[in-house]
């Protein structure tokens, strides 16, 4: 059902009786894509909100009110616009909400990178928004009611369209406390079975619309289903169509539910590349529904050019960016790149261990590649690097961790990141046949934990539980099995996420926050930037305080397996 707008129907009509047709439109994990520019790689990009912008003024000429758009979460984190607007100018009413105004969105969730950005960020943005902000599922802790308005009510052509928004409540498996204080995230199917029984005793709507920032995958994380969707269209009858995110898979599918109903999932994945377009027949005869149709499709808006209104309306907020990411901070000596971080000691992994480690003074430290294939080329370093260098908003914090976690989580890591070896001829990474989502990885590679301040090898023809073997600290102290030691951190892996400390080094959840002696104030990227404006010029080098054995095994597989995921041979070492 993945299909390009061809063509248009009759506009609504506007009677109480009749056919109304409705246009429901989605937007959902735009992660700062709101121009058609990449302000990282600051090159040009396809979609953004600016090509919805066009698509929707094309729909509205059609369909006139009987367009509903909607904005699924995920939209004030990824690109450095967000940032910008999110913690620089921070008295300019936000970006975001002015440009979703100037769109005229109807209503919109919270995802779970706008929780990331904390309550001083996304409750102004709430706020300056003209439409309800739905979170029927975040509950204040003080009151016990949902901290957000639960519902929408929009009445189109004599419709009566209700809009129940929810967002993934696995988030304290990724974000630190702090950012969502005072509030808890209720289970979705609980949630939407308790609301919908309300709407339809109370407003009686025509259709009912979920607005959920969750995938339809119906997965657990810490006992806690992050992707729910799917368990609600099936399970809580009355939906007519359930508009999903998170996830960023592409979907336009129809399911029958429990009563026997069909309802329509569909989600647009991410970056304003496509947008769900639905349409909505309803037929009324004295004012009563006799007749309902629905039918959805995936529209790839980066075939339309960037609405030039839009573009002159914020063409301020352009320039302020290009300024803010074109600002030089230093120089680098040599190119660096994740690609080598999953071979071996890295220069810019180690960057960041060492970053983390003078931040803290700890013991130890913990980092992943958070971006697949990020570069940073020689030569002077500008603003919009930092946000290669280090992807996310993620905390710092300082653990405390036995000898045997350290151990514990590092072979889990490498166990999600390596084959075990029988032969010469293996893979040295673990991969997948083909690409299911984090290129031939079987696992993303942001889980992929390596370690500083301790020297150790990875022996990758034994199994999960017998890879790691710990020689000894860096600076030549015994490492101890029984003792405890500070580690590094960033805050999605000390909150459990990737259970890399949970599964892997066997710390409940519940001791976790006990576990954390010291968290930064600011992001990671933040401690970055003022690093190299200090220093001005970065020489990083490997650490090469671990390596995987046998070498006659691996050094020739990693060549092979360099090559399967970046499609280029690696250089002989």
């Amino acid at each position: 059902m993945l299909v390009l707008a061809l063509g248009v129907t009759s506009p609504a009509y506007a009677s109480q009786d009749g056919e109304v047709t409705l246009k429901l439109i989605e937007t959902s994990d735009v992660h700062g894509c709101y121009f058609s520019y990449d302000f990282i790689s600051m090159k040009p990009r396809k979609g953004g909100l600016a090509c919805v912008s066009s698509f929707v003024k094309e729909q509205r000429k059609h369909y006139g009110d009987g367009v509903v758009l909607m904005d699924n979460g995920d939209i004030l984190q990824g690109q450095p616009i967000a940032y910008y607007y999110n913690y620089i100018d921070t008295t300019s009413v936000h970006v975001t909400s002015a440009m979703l105004n100037y769109m005229k969105y109807d209503v919109g969730t919270m995802g779970n990178h706008d929780v990331e950005t904390g309550h001083a960020v996304y409750d102004r943005w709430v706020k300056q928004c003209a439409f309800p902000v739905l979170g029927a599922n975040i509950v204040d802790n003080k009151t016990g009611e949902p901290y957000l308005t639960p519902y929408k009510i929009i009445e189109r052509e004599g419709v009566k369209i209700a809009v129940l928004g929810m967002i993934t409540p696995a988030i304290p498996s990724w974000l630190p406390e702090q950012l969502w204080n005072g509030l808890h995230f209720e289970d979705m199917e609980d949630c939407a079975r308790k609301w919908v029984k309300i709407i339809k005793e109370k407003e009686n709507p025509d259709v009912l619309v979920g607005l959920f920032h969750a995938g339809p995958e119906g997965n657990k994380l810490d006992n806690v289903v992050e992707n729910g969707s799917g368990d609600v269209a099936k399970n809580v009858p009355g939906f007519d169509v359930v508009f999903m995110g998170h996830d960023h898979v592409r979907r336009c599918e129809k399911i029958v539910n429990v009563a026997g109903d069909s309802v329509l999932l569909i989600d647009p994945a991410n970056a304003a590349k496509y947008v769900s377009d639905v349409t909505v027949k309803v037929t009324k005869a004295g004012g009563k529904l006799v007749r309902k149709s629905v039918e959805g499709a995936l529209v790839d808006v980066s075939r339309y050019a960037a609405d030039e209104d839009f573009m002159q309306e914020f063409a301020g907020q352009y320039q302020a960016t290009i300024d803010f990411v074109s600002r030089k901070i230093g120089r680098i000596e040599e190119t660096i790149t994740t690609k080598d971080a999953y071979f071996g000691p890295s220069a810019f992994i180690d960057l960041l261990h060492q970053l983390q480690l003078d931040i803290t003074g700890a013991d130890i430290s913990f980092c992943a590649p958070l971006s697949f294939s990020a570069e940073i080329k020689k030569g002077d370093i500008y603003m919009s690097d930092m946000f290669n260098l280090y992807k996310y908003e993620n905390l710092l914090y300082t653990m405390k961790l036995t000898g045997k976690e350290i151990k514990d989580f590092l072979e889990m890591s490498y166990a999600l990141w390596t084959n075990q070896m029988k032969s010469p001829d293996d893979h040295l990474m673990l991969f997948n046949e083909e690409d299911k989502g984090f290129g031939r990885f079987k696992n993303p590679s942001f889980n992929f934990d390596s370690a500083a301040g301790i020297i150790y090898t990875v022996d990758v023809t034994k199994p999960q539980g017998e890879k790691i073997k710990i020689e000894r600290m860096a600076n030549g102290e015994p490492f101890d099995m029984n003792k405890t030691y500070q580690v590094a951190v960033n805050s999605y892996r000390g909150n459990g996420g990737g259970d890399l400390l949970t599964k892997g080094a066997g710390i409940p959840k519940t001791e976790l926050a006990k576990r954390i002696v010291y968290s930064t104030d600011k992001d990671l990227r933040f401690y970055l930037m003022k690093r190299i404006e200090e220093v001005k010029v970065l020489d990083p080098k490997p650490l090469n305080q671990w390596k995987f054995i046998p070498g006659d095994w691996t050094v020739p597989a990693s060549k092979r397996d360099y090559d399967i995921l970046f499609g280029e041979k690696k250089a002989v070492e």
